[in-house]
């Protein structure tokens, strides 16, 4: 099993590996060539504001101001109606709250969700995956079988993959930590102005596992998944693989409109123990990777069938191992951006880099704790 020692090299692997991507500083400008800017300045536009700048540095006075003019200036006064004004307001809430204020057709053309299953697998006979999907009361009992499994086989480190997990609530995403976290532990809250109270959230039940945990991620983990993202990271120093979430910890109030149509309010936002809100910014990775998202759900509607291994493992493809970990290289990293953009059109088959990158990292931590 791996110790608690192990955990702390992982910052020492990711600064191998960010050194390792950092270009070489370019070299400073010749006497001549600064003789030359100083002469002929480039016009540069980066001083000036945005609109959206320019609109938030606008007092309540410069507010009215500009709309009264508007009024009695524009060409066109009749387009300028009260209306038309509140459709504009009602329109630029939307842009400018992504995720927290959403219009939606009547609930007889929304589209109802389709159920996500948990899916599971045992890499390299001591690595467990566990892509969750959805956060639910079905899933939440597949995955107490799945984790009595991985501790059947010695199972010592977890990939948990969220990359799928945009629906659930806070209960259930509360109910998942607790098979991780210690128990006592803070496991976040969820904050609703209107009421003024939090509903918090505990563990109250000792860990089904508590080896290493990594966490994949991107902006298809949404809502409660990102709450639980986040308390992984904090209570257990999980590792967090992959992309930013979609900042949408938050749970919505549907309100309905005269004409049927959907308001839909983010009314509560998900925080966690040290006061940090999840809404907007979501939860960043700790080792960023990309990948497109469509490639991503074209791997995961296969896995299906074919299993995870085929996406993760290359017959040729170098892996990471303890020469290459001494040298501060990664053969993985050293794949170019042009051979993995060629992969699809030269037939051969598609690659998951996010949770190939999280399987290096648990073989170096696997490295580092046997020397």
């Amino acid at each position: 099993m791996f110790k608690p020692a192990a955990i702390n090299a992982v910052s020492l692997i990711l600064a191998l590996q960010v050194y390792a991507q950092t270009p070489a500083p370019s070299a400073p400008p010749t006497a001549a060539g600064s003789a030359a800017t100083a002469k002929s300045p480039a016009p540069s536009t980066s001083a000036l504001p945005t609109t959206d700048q320019m609109i938030d540095s606008l007092g309540e006075a410069d507010l009215q101001s500009a709309l009264s003019l508007l009024k009695s200036n524009f060409t066109n006064p009749d387009a300028i109606t009260e209306s038309e004004l509140n459709r504009a307001t009602l329109t630029g809430l939307l842009v400018r709250m992504p995720g927290g204020l959403m219009l939606l057709p009547n609930r007889e053309n929304t589209p109802a969700a389709s159920a996500t299953p948990i899916y599971s697998e045992i890499f390299e006979n001591h690595i467990g995956y566990l892509r969750l999907g959805d956060l639910s009361a079905a899933n939440l009992k597949e995955l107490d079988k799945k984790l009595q499994e991985f501790s059947q086989k010695k199972v010592d480190a977890v990939v948990v993959d969220l990359r799928a997990s945009n629906t659930g609530d806070f209960a259930a995403a509360a109910e998942v930590a607790k098979r991780f976290c210690p128990k006592g532990k803070a496991l976040f809250s969820v904050r609703k102005a209107a009421s003024k109270q939090d509903r918090q959230f505990t563990s109250d039940r000792e860990p089904a596992f508590q080896g290493l945990i990594v966490v994949l991620a991107d902006a298809d983990t949404a809502g409660s998944a990102e709450a639980l993202a986040a308390t992984l990271k904090l209570n257990n120093k999980a590792l967090i693989i992959g992309q930013s979430t979609s900042g949408r910890a938050v749970e919505y109030s549907d309100q309905p409109l005269p004409s049927g149509k959907i308001l839909r309010v983010a009314s509560a936002e998900a925080v966690l123990p040290d006061g940090q809100p999840l809404f907007p910014g979501g939860v960043k990775p700790d080792l960023p990777v990309e990948m497109p998202l469509a490639d991503k759900r074209q791997i995961f509607r296969q896995s299906a069938e074919k299993g995870m291994g085929p996406f993760v493992y290359d017959g040729d493809r170098p892996h990471l191992n303890e020469a290459a970990l001494i040298a501060g290289t990664n053969p993985e990293l050293d794949i170019s951006d042009a051979q993995r953009r060629l992969r699809p059109r030269s037939g051969l088959p598609m690659r998951d880099p996010v949770l190939q990158r999280a399987l290096d990292v648990v073989t170096s931590l696997e490295i580092y704790q046997k020397r």
